[in-house]
């Protein structure tokens, strides 16, 4: 509904009760509008809808790929938002991630954990649950900033803004985006994995990523020791998470299947068969056997039968059995394959670097039988993406015969290089790699995991160099207010950004003129006026 649509039922709703008089239509709509999304399932179907939207646009136009950043708190997702829609004017093709990994290290009551399914569970949907409090907080501080504008270009009797402002509320975009949430790899047995679903959509999330590890050997898709599980274990947690969404009438909502076949050497399982070539099958046929010729050799092993032979898959004292060495992308085209024949609609490859051709050699496979295939690419800190680029960008000179002599393959991280004609190329290639990658991998959404972790990191340091330091008081003054006031960063005004002008805009309607408030002309908060 419009503004002043909204009014009107308010002032319906509120009709001719005697007992309500001191209640004020106007304001009952401004509150509404402050409050779009009443539950987190209203945020789910709404965000869902958005997915299905941008992944058809993807479909027609691969330059029409989405982007997000991991967020590790509220705050951090709420500046991500209102930074997007203050440089760009729209939201659209922006999400947030929720890492797993940054709720591990940041926000476990355990402290710093690695990225192993170590943290509680219920920390997940609490930082879901969180990031959106804030984002509707930005909705409500930013129409709140409206509404006062409003006001005074009423009382100003100035039309023309008067009616700019009212099609400005009228059209309104909110800070609320999907959000992509990590739900590791279930957090136990498919039942585990359906009732932790249940509370992530139920906080908002539209679109849930899952990982074909074993639950309790979970690592970071950039570590060692990762650990498969065979296909129908991990199909059992998709459908798992599709009962959720539809139980919770997120008809729309997305799965994201994340395969780390490509790093992960070792199962804990064998797979169940019923017949030769059937998918169980098919997963035991990429383990490291060896041929039993003396069965008198066999001591508790595992032994299976395949073209008149016996043999027996290499298990380690772990008691975990190996994959043979090489079949990492096979094994990631088959996960990838199947599990989008079985209730997934985005893929996760997780590769070990950012090379496009070696992602789209795997997207080609899968496209030859699901031809609308879909990745969400993890461009991730664990990369050294300048390294990464600068080698690439040295095999490439010298397949073609050009002279190399000058650089050191091994040290191309040196800051020596950085003013060369080869480093120049390689920031050419980092610069363009997800419009690149969205065009020739079949890369839909490109994602930062750990970004924010990062950047809190180095400004930190940085203040505390400075400040610390001989720069004393200037070093947060010349670092970070200036800065603020000159870039518009909108927190400088702190007392705002925490919520002070809606809570005076709150005092306002219930008290009247009696209303005691923050804002007045003593608020230190004024000198960011200008």
């Amino acid at each position: 509904m419009s503004y002043h649509q909204t009014i009107g039922a308010a002032v319906q709703a509120i009709g001719d009760r005697p007992t309500w008089a001191g209640i004020d239509g106007e304001a009952v709509a401004r509150m509404r509008l402050q409050n779009r999304f009443r539950t987190g399932l209203d945020i789910a179907r709404y965000t869902a809808a958005i997915m299905r939207r941008d992944m058809a646009a993807y479909d027609a136009d691969p330059s029409a790929y989405t982007q997000s950043l991991g967020c590790w708190h509220g705050f951090i997702g709420q500046q991500k938002l209102i930074a997007i829609k203050k440089h760009f004017g729209t939201t659209k093709g922006r999400y947030l991630y929720l890492s797993g990994w940054m709720i591990a290290a940041l926000r476990s009551e355990f402290g710093p954990l690695p990225d192993q399914s170590m943290h509680e569970k219920t920390s997940v949907p609490a930082l879901i649950e969180e990031l959106y409090t804030f984002l509707r907080q930005a909705d409500a501080r930013e129409l709140s900033l409206l509404f006062r504008d409003l006001d005074a270009a009423k009382a100003a009797g100035d039309a023309v803004n008067t009616h700019r402002l009212l099609h400005k509320i009228d059209a309104y975009e909110t800070h609320v985006v999907p959000i992509i949430a990590d739900i590791d790899a279930g957090f136990g047995n498919a039942e585990a994995t359906y009732l932790l679903a249940k509370k992530m959509i139920e906080a908002g999330a539209c679109a849930l990523q899952i990982e074909n590890q074993v639950s309790d050997e979970k690592q970071c898709g950039h570590q060692d020791g990762k650990v498969t599980v065979p296909h129908e274990d991990f199909l059992q947690k998709i459908r798992a998470i599709r009962y959720a969404f539809l139980e919770l009438g997120v008809e729309d909502g997305i799965i994201v299947a994340r395969t780390d076949s490509l790093g992960a050497g070792l199962t804990k399982q064998i797979a169940f068969s019923r017949e030769p070539g059937d998918l169980g099958d098919q997963y035991n046929a990429f383990l490291d056997c060896e041929e039993v010729v003396d069965p008198s050799t066999l001591r508790g092993d595992v032994v299976l039968a395949r073209d008149g032979k016996l043999l027996r898959p290499k298990r380690l004292p772990s008691n975990l059995f190996q994959f043979r060495e090489g079949t990492g992308a096979d094994r990631c085209v088959l996960d990838c394959i199947t599990a989008l024949q079985h209730g997934a609609d985005l893929l996760w490859i997780e590769t070990e670097k950012p090379h496009i051709e070696q992602i789209a050699s795997m997207v080609d496979r899968i496209r030859a039988v699901v031809p609308d295939a879909k990745l969400v690419y993890n461009n991730s800190p664990s990369f050294n993406w300048t390294l990464n680029f600068r080698q690439q960008v040295y095999d490439r000179w010298a397949g073609e015969g050009r002279d190399v002599s000058g650089y050191d393959r091994a040290g191309l991280m040196s800051a020596s290089y950085d003013a060369t004609d080869l480093a120049a190329e390689a920031d050419e290639r980092i610069r363009t790699f997800q419009k690149d990658a969205s065009a020739r991998a079949g890369i839909f959404h490109h994602l930062i995991t750990l970004p924010t972790y990062h950047t809190a990191a180095l400004s930190t340091d940085n203040l505390a160099r400075d400040y610390f330091g001989e720069a004393g008081m200037l070093g947060y003054v010349a670092g970070v207010q200036r800065r603020e006031i000159r870039e518009g960063i909108a927190c400088v005004r702190h007392q705002n950004m925490s919520g002070s002008d809606i809570g005076d805009d709150h005092k306002e309607y219930f008290a009247g003129e009696a209303a005691l408030k923050a804002g007045g002309a003593h608020n230190t908060m004024n000198q960011f006026a200008a």
